[in-house]
């Protein structure tokens, strides 16, 4: 299967605007988004895991610490780190968990991650959501940006719900039922429209913040 490149991106989205005139619109107007990819692997997956449900600070962090304590940062070797080196990370309970299971699952081969480019999008998320603390969302993610899956869409994202949003004018924010009725037309493109369409949500969040700096009335000398 061919990977998204930014290439085959930029081609994707060339496609989907000549059948829908609102992504031809938001191409016009915020030009191509960049292509987001993140290497294959444990790490990858490691890293979704730290950085789920905290801040990006916060968790930017936690990961400098792992990064330090697991040497290299294999799960080979974080099976061979102590529970206690990285709750000292700063992980939560749940987070070392999660962790452990991946890690687990990941060197023992029951999860072979080299092996998901052989299978189909939704087998390659069924191995995913094996293991505990990676869900549908973490699955689809990881499959776009760390294998370059160029159907993906991952539709809980408030990113692209609010996107979505945004681009079709609609009154309030899409439901996942919505989302998926509203990402069916863009098969088989459907991560270059998910790049499109968070590209769209940070232009027009700059654009909102910019406009609401302009209207602040600005502080007088007064006499």
């Amino acid at each position: 299967m061919t990977v998204l490149t930014l290439r085959a991106m930029q081609h994707d989205l060339r496609a989907l605007a000549r059948g829908d005139e609102q992504v031809a619109a938001a191409l016009e107007r915020f030009g191509y988004p960049e292509l987001r990819r993140r290497p294959p692997g444990f790490e990858t997956l490691l890293r979704a895991i730290v950085f789920q449900q905290i801040s990006i600070h916060a968790a930017g962090a936690i990961w400098k610490r792992v990064e330090a304590a697991v040497v290299p940062l294999t799960a080979a070797a974080y099976c061979g780190t102590s529970d206690d080196a990285i709750r000292a990370c700063g992980f939560s309970r749940q987070k070392l968990l999660y962790a452990r299971s991946l890690a687990e699952l990941v060197a023992s081969g029951e999860v072979p991650l080299e092996a998901l480019d052989r299978l189909e999008d939704e087998e390659a998320i069924d191995q995913l959501v094996k293991i505990k603390g990676i869900g549908r969302w973490t699955a689809e993610v990881y499959l776009m940006f760390a294998l370059g899956r160029r159907d993906m869409w991952p539709a809980d994202d408030l990113g692209l719900v609010v996107g979505m949003q945004r681009l079709k004018g609609l009154r309030k924010r899409p439901d996942r039922k919505r989302m998926l009725k509203l990402g069916e037309p863009w098969r088989p493109r459907r991560s270059a429209a998910s790049h499109l369409l968070w590209h769209y949500f940070h232009k027009t969040q700059e654009e909102e913040a910019q406009k609401r700096k302009q209207a602040k009335p600005a502080k007088g000398g007064g006499i």
